[in-house]
């Protein structure tokens, strides 16, 4: 089941067009996906990651651990495998847990991307730490699950480097 879902995902992220949004600040997690149009979809995809990163940000991993699926499959950009498993993402966030602490942070071109009940969520991340800003790219896809709550089934973060970097 999980190989159809990736290999709709893929195809999902070659087939649809960008679709920018706006950064409103609502909190919705829960709805019928037919009583919202494209745009309160879009913002409530968004506010579900900003509430998430607002919490991690704070050395809390709580908040990304509440939208985890079960079945969640994650890529860190410090972490050679990716993790297979809610259980085995929780533990791996567990032993971060208190050691982040980003002043403030900046979502960069959000693009959220949707096909039936799953939307693709794309933007680059500038966490401001002291003098120095790390950034990275994130995509996540997520699913509406049967209890009408938006899950991320997959996760995938890496760091951007300079070309003088590399």
């Amino acid at each position: 089941m999980r190989k159809i879902i990736y290999i709709v995902t893929i195809c999902s992220c070659c087939l649809c067009s960008c679709i920018q949004t706006t950064q409103k600040s609502k909190n919705i997690n829960s709805y019928k996906i037919k009583d919202m149009n494209q745009n309160d979809l879009e913002t409530t995809i968004i506010t579900i990651e900003r509430n998430a990163l607002e919490k991690l940000n704070k050395g809390n991993s709580s908040g990304y651990l509440e939208i985890y699926a079960d079945d969640i499959t994650y890529f860190d950009p410090f972490q050679e495998k990716r993790f297979d498993g809610f259980e085995n993402v929780k533990n791996f966030y567990e032993s971060m847990q208190g050691t982040i602490n980003i002043e403030h942070y900046e979502m960069i071109n959000p693009v959220v991307q949707i096909i039936g009940e799953t939307a693709i969520l794309s933007y680059n991340l500038a966490s401001h730490i002291g003098e120095g800003v790390f950034r990275e790219k994130c995509t996540e896809v997520y699913s509406l699950q049967p209890d009408k709550q938006w899950k991320i089934i997959h996760s995938h973060w890496s760091i951007v480097t300079s070309t003088s970097e590399k």
